[in-house]
């Protein structure tokens, strides 16, 4: 299984800056789905983010206007930019890839918020703020 690797966790103050990042450049192809999750213990995996396209990238509402999604399409890199974070931000984040039957997902869409549909991972990055 190819996996992806994400870095750029650590811990912060309240109301503290991160940026993640996400190295997919493990496939050749660029456009198709790929979304954010983070996960607490004893707690389900949930999205944060996601992106198919410049024109088409989202935030959860628990993050939006502190989050931003994008990606560096030439370096095949999707980023997380996290301002003005929060303690229930804390959790380990992971970058995935969306597959559908045919193959990896072209498009993001309601079934983007079930972490069964995506079958790439990278190995997380954990991220911790502090009151």
């Amino acid at each position: 299984q190819v996996q992806f690797v994400e870095s750029g966790g650590g811990s912060v103050q309240a109301g503290g800056s991160l940026r993640l990042s996400c190295d997919a450049s493990v496939y050749s192809y660029d456009s198709y789905c790929m979304a954010w999750f983070r996960q607490v213990p004893g707690k389900e995996r949930e999205k944060v983010a996601s992106f198919d396209s410049d024109e088409h990238a989202t935030v959860a509402d628990s993050v939006k206007g502190r989050f931003t999604i994008s990606k560096d399409h030439a370096k095949k890199i999707l980023y997380l930019q996290m301002n003005n974070l929060k303690s229930e931000d804390t959790g380990m984040y992971y970058c995935a890839a969306m597959f559908g039957v045919f193959g990896p997902e072209g498009s993001c869409g309601i079934w983007s918020t079930v972490p069964s549909n995506f079958k790439t991972w990278g190995q997380g990055t954990q991220v911790t703020v502090s009151s």
